[in-house]
């Protein structure tokens, strides 16, 4: 096999036990079928313990990184956000193989997946980087906070409406009454920005969507800005709200708050076999006609 890659990290579903147990035989396949091929395998603490992997290199998920030049995840959506988060500063590329509900983000299946990966192996692939949101806290003129989305940047009330400012580049857009605000990229506009009624943006597109979550004046619709775009809000009236991001890390936050969204510097790319179209997953996954 002519490799284009040396090393590899494989990371299981590293935050649920009981989940990655219930693929152990498909991790196992995996591992062992890379092996024998002489890759350089390293495999996520957490995944290598609950699967019982043993005589393998391991790496904490925040390190492993830096010591391969790809990762094979194997769960579901959530799975792969919070690795490309936690991964975003080492400019690797990712394969998901799907053990979850939708897919949209892991599309190879475990049925199939060592011969398809055996083709992106050997350099049979679509490269398709993706955009990240990067985004801060700012109270009383100190930073508080500051992450990284892959999916979206949500700001939420947990009790009533709550009164955002926006502005985009400087310039003031509106002041809405909402339940939120979703700042999603392309790859987050099949998640929650698709369930709150906004439009699906291809993963090519460089923009920013911008989706209020059951805004109290009807005529307050989604809108999508060019990615290069700086979106600011600042928290104007509320009970409780906080600020997640992809729907896995949360921030408490209090009015006066100033919330900043922009377009991360670095990029995650995702690897998928030669034969992927974006339109035959969305069709599957949403069920289309």
């Amino acid at each position: 096999m002519n490799q284009t890659f040396k090393s590899i990290a494989i990371i299981g579903k590293y935050m649920n036990q009981s989940a990655l147990q219930l693929m152990q035989s498909d991790l196992t396949d995996l591992v062992h079928h890379l092996a024998v091929k002489d890759f350089d395998i390293w495999i996520e603490n957490n995944t290598a313990q609950y699967v019982d992997l043993t005589g393998f290199k391991t790496e904490s998920l925040e390190k492993i990184g830096s010591n391969v030049d790809l990762v094979i995840v194997m769960g579901g959506d959530g799975t792969m956000l919070s690795v490309a988060r936690n991964l975003i500063d080492h400019n690797v590329p990712l394969v998901g193989i799907n053990r979850g509900r939708f897919g949209f983000l892991t599309d190879l299946r475990a049925e199939d997946m060592l011969e398809q990966l055996d083709k992106i192996l050997s350099g049979d692939f679509i490269e398709e980087p993706r955009v990240m949101l990067t985004a801060q806290v700012v109270r009383d003129g100190q930073l508080v906070h500051d992450n990284f989305a892959l999916n979206d940047v949500v700001i939420k009330s947990a009790l009533r409406l709550i009164e955002l400012e926006v502005t985009i580049d400087h310039k003031f857009v509106h002041k809405q009454r909402a339940d939120g605000l979703i700042i999603s990229t392309p790859t987050g506009t099949t998640a929650y920005a698709l369930s709150a009624g906004g439009q699906i943006l291809h993963p090519n597109l460089q923009a920013i969507s911008l989706v209020p979550i059951c805004p109290h004046t009807l005529s307050n619709r989604p809108i999508a800005v060019h990615s290069d775009s700086l979106i600011e809000i600042t928290l104007m009236q509320f009970d409780e709200a906080h600020l997640s991001f992809d729907g896995q890390f949360q921030v408490t936050l209090e009015v006066g708050d100033k919330i900043t969204v922009n377009r991360a510097k670095q990029t995650i790319s995702l690897l998928h076999p030669s034969d992927y179209c974006y339109f035959d997953m969305l069709r599957n996954k949403l069920n289309w006609g």
